[in-house]
């Protein structure tokens, strides 16, 4: 046997040895995301099933995010910018601290609890990636194999949350770098996504599904029409980032103090729930998503959604931006739908997955997303409304750590951080 074929033996061995490893380590992360994210799941379902029984709790707002921000100081994470702080650790290796996962596990329960309006995923990010390059830690992976196990991390707790796991595979290493997918990372994304998934379902999580009873026949006349619904939601999506950048910016310009910021910021959420005289828009409004699947909403319900969730995140309460973005898209679609007189169930679904893609700029996770809660017999809308709308929403997205790394208008590298 000469030299060079065992070379190529030898390179094939190491290479199946790594394959191995990382089957291994994506199960692990998988599991232990998995149980995590479940109890996240419940604990959650356990808050909401309180504050809905219990609406007084709204006004006890203001002092929870005082146990927030206290917490934050507590644990000396004062200056913790959530998921930003997650995806800039995969691409330039920022310090990714344990303590997030704990920090963000309890304070988002704190923020449902009292009322806040938030989601959930943007918050399992954070405690899938601490999760994840903890372990990586543990088992003292070198910095680029710590990038792979906290993408592993945000695709377990992803999918054991929401329950779709093909999108939260793909979530975690499109949403890093516009423009550039993380293959390495694709296995273990998988095989974690699907443990976790699988962890979930056994004890019980109930993944989001959304029936569409009749798929309108796609023709000429109704992909004009689901295009248009496209350009709306890329602009809608635009309009979110911007309100939820500006008014952070705003509260840091006139509340300095942080304990301050949150107490007014909780007042404020407060009266606006009482001035409303709903509280559609507190916690995450699935109920609403629901709502609009089935064809009903209230005109105003995409601009307050956004707003309460302006107001919440931007105090220093906890949560995620990415369920506030499904309910606002199914609000724009069910309301074009219903102006237009074109299938408001199809428009609702068409708008969440495309605001998503919007805020995001994750057109492969939103066609996934699409697929899984809705089915694949509305694909020809979805792929068209995915389409223009990842090509309209401009560069702004929901993290300023995520990088446009190629353009969407011309096959330029321009690598530059969303507006």
């Amino acid at each position: 046997m000469n030299d060079v074929i065992r070379h190529k033996i030898k390179h094939n061995l190491q290479r199946l040895a790594a394959s191995f490893r990382w089957v291994i380590f994506a199960l692990l992360v998988g599991s232990a995301v998995g149980l995590c994210g479940t109890a996240f799941y419940f604990g959650l379902s356990f808050v909401t099933v309180l504050r809905l029984q219990n609406p007084w709790l709204i006004w006890l707002l203001p002092f929870g995010g005082l146990a927030i921000v206290g917490l934050y100081h507590l644990f000396k994470d004062a200056d913790d910018t959530g998921t930003n702080l997650v995806i800039s650790a995969i691409h330039s290796g920022d310090k990714l601290p344990f303590r997030m996962a704990p920090l963000i596990f309890v304070s988002t329960l704190i923020t449902h609890l009292f009322g806040g309006s938030a989601g959930r995923e943007g918050a399992a990010l954070q405690l899938g990636g601490s999760l994840g390059n903890a372990i990586g830690r543990l088992f003292r992976f070198d910095e680029k194999d710590r990038h792979v196990m906290i993408m592993c991390g945000m695709s377990a707790a992803f999918s054991a949350l929401f329950g779709t796991p093909m999108a939260a595979a793909i979530f975690s290493m499109e949403m890093v770098s516009v423009g550039v997918m993380y293959y390495t990372a694709l296995v273990p994304c998988v095989i974690s996504a699907l443990v976790a998934h699988g962890i979930a379902f056994l004890f019980g999580v109930a993944n989001e599904l959304f029936l569409i009873t009749s798929v309108p026949r796609f023709t000429v006349a109704s992909a004009v029409k689901i295009s248009a619904l496209a350009v709306i939601c890329a602009l809608v999506s635009i309009l979110f980032c911007v309100i939820l950048h500006r008014t952070e910016d705003l509260y840091r310009r006139f509340f300095k103090n942080p304990y301050v910021r949150v107490f007014a910021g909780g007042c404020i959420v407060a009266l606006l729930t009482f001035l409303a005289g709903s509280y559609d828009y507190n916690g995450t409004g699935i109920d609403i998503i629901q709502q609009c699947i089935k064809g009903s909403v209230r005109p105003e319900a995409f601009v307050l959604k956004m707003l309460f969730t302006a107001l919440t995140l931007g105090a220093g309460f906890k949560g995620g931006e990415i369920v506030p973005s499904f309910f606002t898209g199914a609000a724009v679609g069910c309301l074009f739908g219903n102006l237009v007189g074109f299938s408001p169930t199809m428009c609702a679904a068409v708008g969440m997955t495309s605001l998503f893609c919007g805020v995001t700029n994750c057109p492969i996770t939103a066609l996934l997303i699409s697929f899984e809660l809705f089915g694949y017999d509305g694909m020809s809308y979805f792929l068209l409304a995915t389409a223009f709308s990842y090509m309209l929403s401009g560069y702004f997205g929901l993290y300023h750590s995520q990088r446009i790394v190629y353009s969407k208008y011309k096959t330029s590298y321009i690598n530059k951080s969303t507006d």
